[in-house]
């Protein structure tokens, strides 16, 4: 997992054009989550999200990714990541965090969301926010570290932190480099650990993704090959969002606002590419 690779490190003018993947993204996922609703099938939000996709002449890097059959991964409860959308209809409660990307001229985004289906279970609400601020945890330690390693550490100590129960980091899955792939080098760990990764320099794309969950850290794959849950049945969540740092700063590149709103908070300004 550690073993260093090449970083394609990116210059300003195909970090613009991943912003408008990422814009693309983040709208086609606005819409997916605002249609999540009790009585609808996994398999109806996928077609939501690739028809905004297909409006805006972008195409989804999931679809057909290693034989991957739909746009979206909707991962429900205890599943962790992956899930493949299909017949299974949503009830009152679920947690289900919905994972997407989009390419447009050839430059890829990536971004998750977590939404709770009707009436929220507390534990699971606390869960989806603790992810969420974790991850921006993550992207705020991109300004200030000197390698990438630094992000996972930052998320640790975050989640470690964090009063009542104790919420698990995934370790089996974590996030990536991002830019003419979808998946690239280098991996972004969600926790400390002595590997410090690549340093941190202009040009660098990263999908920081933390994965939280209620209960232990032991996954398994289910038959499709694809889905990942938790072996004890415990729910998962996941939020992720795709992250340039340049001459200026960082941007997040698949947030309307470049991450302004929620980086505030921690003393972070992102700078936008004009």
């Amino acid at each position: 997992m550690f073993r260093q690779q090449r970083v394609e490190y990116k210059t300003t003018n195909q970090i613009r054009v991943m912003r408008k993947a990422g814009l693309v993204l983040s709208r086609a996922l606005d819409e997916t989550v605002a249609a999540a609703a009790v009585g609808l099938s996994t398999h109806d939000l996928d077609g939501v999200f690739a028809a905004v996709l297909k409006s805006e002449g972008a195409t989804s890097n999931f679809l057909g990714y290693h034989g991957f059959p739909a746009s979206i991964c909707v991962s429900v409860n205890e599943e962790v990541v992956h899930g493949i959308p299909g017949d299974r209809i949503l009830q009152d409660g679920d947690i289900l965090s919905i994972d997407g990307g989009a390419i447009v001229d050839g430059w890829h985004s990536d971004s998750a969301r977590t939404v709770i289906v009707g009436t929220p279970r507390p534990e699971d609400q606390r869960l989806s926010e603790v992810t969420e601020e974790a991850m921006w945890h993550g992207i705020a330690a991109l300004p200030k570290g000197r390698f990438v390693g630094d992000i996972g550490c930052a998320i640790d100590d975050y989640v470690s932190g964090v009063h009542g129960a104790p919420l698990g980091i995934l370790r089996d899955y974590v996030g990536h480099g991002i830019g003419t792939q979808m998946h690239q080098s280098p991996d972004v760990l969600n926790y400390r650990t002595s590997h410090r990764g690549p340093k941190i320099k202009p040009g660098l794309c990263l999908a920081i993704e933390p994965m939280l969950v209620l209960g232990g850290l032991e996954t398994a794959v289910l038959e499709d090959d694809w889905t990942v849950v938790t072996t004890d049945g415990k729910r998962s969540c996941q939020w992720e969002q795709t992250v340039a740092v340049h001459d200026g700063g960082i941007w997040v590149l698949s947030a309307e606002d470049g991450g302004a709103s929620r980086l505030a908070a921690h003393g972070v300004t992102p700078v936008p590419l004009v």
